[in-house]
């Protein structure tokens, strides 16, 4: 799907360095970029970008032109992507792409204010699917998984157990997690991880030291 109206916006210099990094793929000018939201960190969503052939891109997705590069962005990460800037980070310790986003996760799911009413049937399907098959399928490895909140269409999780913290954290919640809540209850369209993994306690993987 493609929309004239933008909703990411990309300095002149952040444009030139996707396409510099573009140019260097084979068959690069069939290559988009697809940008999401992939989790929350503090006040802070967090995000995947790589690359793709356009013919492989989710004909959901929508697809916004930026010069010669094509973007694409997963319905389920629109919304809260809508106003933002992708651009190069001025931080001199992290150079390359930043996004600057005026959107946040909801201060309710951050512990902020009242917490989060969980008693809705949305809510209760996601949580009855978290007990009843995500659960049990990763308890063998000491995971387990948590409803924090449901908001329009967006279900925040929090990894407890073994997930904390562990460097798979993200291919189980894309591949397992997010696949099994969105296929089953179908007012559903994303799921966030909002997991303080920096504060884990996992067997299986210890961050490398600088």
């Amino acid at each position: 799907m493609t929309t004239d109206s933008r909703i990411l916006t990309i300095t002149d210099k952040a444009l030139e360095k996707l396409l510099e990094i573009r140019s260097t793929e084979p068959d690069g000018d069939t290559l988009a970029l697809v940008l999401a939201i992939s989790g929350a960190e503090g006040t802070d969503f967090t995000y995947t970008m790589h690359m793709t052939n356009v013919e492989r891109l989710d004909q959901d997705d929508m697809i916004e032109q930026h010069g010669d590069l094509p973007i694409a962005m997963p319905q389920g990460s629109v919304a809260n992507l809508t106003g933002a800037t992708l651009e190069i980070s001025k931080n001199l310790l992290k150079p390359g792409l930043t996004i600057n986003n005026p959107n946040s996760p909801s201060p309710q799911i951050l512990g902020d204010g009242p917490p989060p009413d969980l008693s809705g049937p949305v809510a209760e399907q996601v949580d009855h699917v978290i007990r009843t098959q995500i659960n049990p399928s990763i308890a063998s490895h000491g995971g387990m998984v948590e409803v924090v909140a449901v908001e329009e269409g967006i279900a925040y999780v929090r990894l407890g157990g073994a997930c904390q913290g562990c460097g798979l954290a993200g291919v189980t919640l894309s591949q397992g997690i997010e696949s099994t809540i969105v296929s089953t209850v179908p007012e559903v369209h994303q799921v966030i991880d909002v997991t303080d993994h920096n504060s884990g306690d996992n067997p299986y993987y210890e961050q490398s030291k600088k």
